[in-house]
């Protein structure tokens, strides 16, 4: 068969039923044997970078590796910022991108470049297919190496002349790995640490929204009875309902969450990356240094506010599910809960009576909480909400806590703006049964508005949300914490959105009340295809919060 014929029976081999992307000349043997398939289908987007933020979230949510396409050259540079964002998020993304012929690879020609090196620091691994024998190698230690814990991005890349060559060759068929159980010693170590601790608390990261993990964490938090917070990413990991739960951390550093971990001696940090919240931000009195459990898939980052007395480096949820059951060999069932969290209720009950400030508020421009308050009635707890970057990504990561993980995407790692309009479109692909809404600014939506070309085309019924404020919002809140006030120029101007969706063939509203956003909210999600929803914000309330957080006293 033709080479680009293997490479797309290897894909099927790996489970492959979406590819996002953009062809070019150079994809166009692989591009026509991919029309051949009946397994996998081809999403034609608008644009490199959107194609790379839907297969970032269609393989966050479901684990297995998100496909991505571009052309060589400028494709690939329209590809990276939303595998950058992927890799350094922790989804799984198999990027598949053109090249010209090898015969001109060593010399000055039309669009070549070494997209391999440009790409190798924002991925686990980049090869070229230098002989159609290499094909089913490649492609399977593609998959393998971008869905192995941590997991993030690969990518393969496919000369033009190589496609077009004669092989004969069968993909090789995908194993299950499993992953290694947890040091007994470290378990034990750990235990003991837990025992001594006068004050513990778990950090739940970006590792514990799998599944597996999140209901091994659960067990672990009612058997030992203490406190959880979650970074942005860590979101459902624990339920917010849960009387464990402390909400999310990352906000303001005298939020208060941040204050109860001030006061602990014991850090369980689970799943957690550095890249989600400094430990500066939480590790940060001197003399009082607290002692860390580090429990994750990979050891610990190098950081001077960050050195755990003990490493549980495994499986995470062979490792929690360790340490269970060595609690429960150690302590009898009897003694269980080690600790009473109680002692959480009142640090609990202040921070959702905090928390549920202005939610019912109904004056104009709408108050961020409001918003999120009412989006919260209009979804389910299974549904997803998608927050791109900006103010109200922040707001999101406070105020938006959810039942179960993998309901709330916040890029955290990368922190890319334009990420979630197209990532609601990975998003509803990957579970079409549920509502798929994404959050975004007037800055950040624009980045990536093109695409709403490709969700009306496909008929994708997706929410976009857009918080108008003509300003970047979270730049001038930065401003004006670091310079008493001031801020430099941020206002821009914005299109008509309702005029805009017309201009798409969708439907689409602009609120001028707050009484008119959950009505809008149930109309959108009854289109045949998408919804823009513009939402003028009261802003005002950024420097509110950053003066209450800065007068948070503990309450533990």
């Amino acid at each position: 068969m033709k080479a680009s014929d293997l490479f797309v029976k290897c894909l099927e081999e790996e489970g492959v039923t979406r590819i996002f992307g953009v062809p070019g000349e150079e994809n166009a043997d692989f591009m026509i044997s991919l029309k051949q398939s009946k397994k996998i289908e081809f999403i034609l987007c608008r644009h490199e970078q959107a194609a790379a933020f839907m297969a970032d979230a269609y393989g966050r949510l479901t684990g297995k590796a998100g496909v991505c396409l571009s052309t060589l050259g400028p494709g690939v540079t329209n590809l990276m910022t939303g595998l950058a964002d992927a890799n350094m998020d922790r989804s799984p993304v198999v990027a598949i991108i053109g090249q010209g012929s090898t015969n001109r690879l060593h010399k000055e020609s039309h669009q070549i470049m070494d997209s391999i090196s440009m790409v190798h620091p924002i991925s686990k691994w980049a090869q070229t297919i230098l002989s159609p024998k290499n094909i089913t190698e490649v492609v399977r230690k593609a998959f393998k190496v971008a869905e192995t814990e941590k997991p993030g991005v690969t990518v393969v890349e496919f000369p033009e002349d190589i496609a077009k060559e004669e092989i004969k060759d069968t993909p090789i068929k995908p194993t299950l790995i499993r992953r290694p159980a947890a040091d007994n010693r470290a378990i034990e170590m750990a235990l003991n640490l837990i025992l001594d601790a006068k004050n513990p608390i778990i950090l739940a990261g970006n590792g514990t929204i799998r599944k597996r993990a999140s209901n091994r964490l659960r067990v672990l938090v009612e058997n030992l009875g203490i406190g959880v917070i979650n970074t942005f990413m860590g979101k459902g990991s624990v339920s917010f309902k849960d009387k464990h739960s402390l909400f999310t951390i990352g906000l303001g550093s005298g939020d208060y969450n941040n204050l109860a971990i001030d006061e602990s001696d014991l850090v369980i940090a689970v799943g957690y990356d550095l890249v989600e919240y400094s430990p500066s931000a939480w590790n940060r009195i001197e003399g009082r240094e607290k002692k860390i459990i580090h429990i994750d898939y990979t050891p610990a980052e190098v950081d001077r506010d960050y050195l755990p007395n003990v490493e549980i480096i495994a499986d995470l949820a062979g490792a929690l599910y360790q340490l269970n059951l060595a609690l429960i060999n150690k302590v009898s069932r009897s003694q269980l809960p080690l600790f009473n969290i109680d002692s959480r209720k009142k640090l609990r009950s202040k921070m959702l009576n905090h928390l549920d400030k202005n939610n019912e508020d109904n004056s104009f421009p709408m108050k961020p909480q409001r918003v999120l308050a009412d989006i919260k009635k209009v979804l389910g707890e299974d549904d997803i909400i998608l927050s791109d970057v900006g103010a109200h990504k922040m707001w999101v990561a406070r105020e938006y806590n959810c039942v179960n993980p993998n309901t709330c995407l916040i890029s955290n790692g990368f922190c890319t703006m334009g990420f979630a309009l197209p990532g609601s479109i990975g998003a509803k692909m990957a579970f079409p049964d549920k509502k798929v809404l994404s959050v975004n600014g007037d800055a950040g939506f624009l980045m990536n508005v093109q695409d709403l070309e490709t969700a009306v085309r496909k008929k994708i019924n997706i929410v976009a949300v857009v918080w108008l404020d003509g300003e970047y919002g979270l730049i001038k809140w930065k401003q004006q914490v670091q310079f008493k006030g001031e801020h430099s120029d941020l206002k821009f101007d914005n299109p008509n959105f309702l005029e805009l969706a017309k201009s798409f063939g969708m439907w689409g509203k602009q609120v001028h009340s707050a009484d008119q956003f959950i009505p809008a909210l149930n109309e959108a999600f009854k289109q045949n295809g998408p919804a823009i929803i513009g939402v003028p914000v009261d802003y005002g309330e950024n420097m509110k919060l950053t003066k209450h957080l800065g007068k948070v006293s503990a309450t533990i």
